[in-house]
């Protein structure tokens, strides 16, 4: 018998309005990772509820749907057959993906039909992910302008950690920055979290940071996170601790992250909230933004 939760989170993932007659029906399909989480997909799902109904105003969009890359559905593959079977023209794809990755720049090219490159078709096929051309004509959007988002999210949250400092604490905070990681795209994500704590140091009162990878980049291991606090609690008083990932995983925050929280040096000395970029309403207002623009550019 299917999983009343998994019925209700596939209904969430679908809003339908109407379309003008003679005008051309769009889509707008926003894809992320997927998550064996439900409160990870609940916050993308949140989303979803936040943009759906401004995305169905524009005069052709008939349709907005949530795909997940991987571990459950739906799947990109399920949406963009739902929408063919709809009769949807064209496909507006928004990637709500942190930075480059091989997810963003290999796998979804290649899931949606439009890369062949054997061994990733190999790849994927053994996970047990369906690769689906669309009829309909698909068009995708750059991915989310995270870097001024990040900085403003980062800044919220680190005041909430720390809280309104006594002018005679003379204390000084360092600061470590954990994220997923990407084997083929590295020295991006390096260059990324760079220009993170620069701000973070620059303007958030930050003495020193650094940041570490916790995903399949280090085989989802918390050495490397321990090794980073450690470092930091070498040369600070206090360390803040902050996941940057889009939603919360129990896996990611809890037990990787919170993990090593509790495993470091001095875990007195570490603040630390198992929190994630979402809830944050500039994710929905930007992806509003660039699927609106597209479409509008398409007419």
């Amino acid at each position: 018998m299917p999983d009343p939760s998994h019925i209700a989170e596939q209904e969430r993932a679908v809003s339908i309005g109407t379309v003008d007659e003679g005008g051309e029906p769009t889509g707008v399909l926003l894809i992320s990772h997927g998550s064996r989480s439900p409160a990870w997909r609940g916050m993308l799902l949140d989303v979803h509820a936040d943009v759906a109904s401004d995305l169905l105003a524009e005069p052709d969009v008939s349709q907005v749907r949530t795909a997940f890359m991987e571990y459950t559905e739906p799947s990109i593959a399920t949406q963009l057959r739902a929408f063919d079977d709809a009769g949807v023209n064209r496909v507006i794809v928004v990637p709500l993906l942190l930075t480059i990755s091989d997810h963003s720049f290999d796998d979804i090219p290649t899931i949606c039909g439009l890369a062949s490159d054997p061994a990733r078709v190999a790849e994927l096929s053994g996970e047990g992910i369906e690769i689906y051309r669309a009829r309909a004509e698909l068009s995708f959007a750059p991915l989310l302008d995270f870097s001024d988002l990040v900085c403003t999210n980062l800044a919220r949250r680190v005041r909430a950690i720390v809280g309104r400092r006594p002018e005679s604490d003379q204390s000084c905070d360092g600061l470590v920055l954990v994220g997923y990681g990407s084997a083929d795209f590295e020295d991006e994500w390096n260059r990324f979290f760079s220009e993170i704590r620069t701000f973070a140091e620059t303007e958030l009162d930050v003495a020193a940071s650094a940041h570490a990878w916790c995903g399949h980049l280090v085989r989802y291991n918390r050495r490397p996170t321990i090794a980073a606090i450690d470092e930091m609690l070498g040369r600070t008083d206090r360390v803040i601790v902050v996941p940057i990932f889009v939603a919360f995983d129990p896996m990611f925050q809890n037990s990787i992250i919170g993990g090593a929280v509790q495993r470091c040096s001095v875990p007195e000395r570490v603040l630390y909230r198992a929190d994630a970029i979402l809830p944050e309403p500039e994710v929905g207002r930007w992806a509003v933004k660039i699927a609106r623009s597209m479409a509008r550019s398409a007419v």
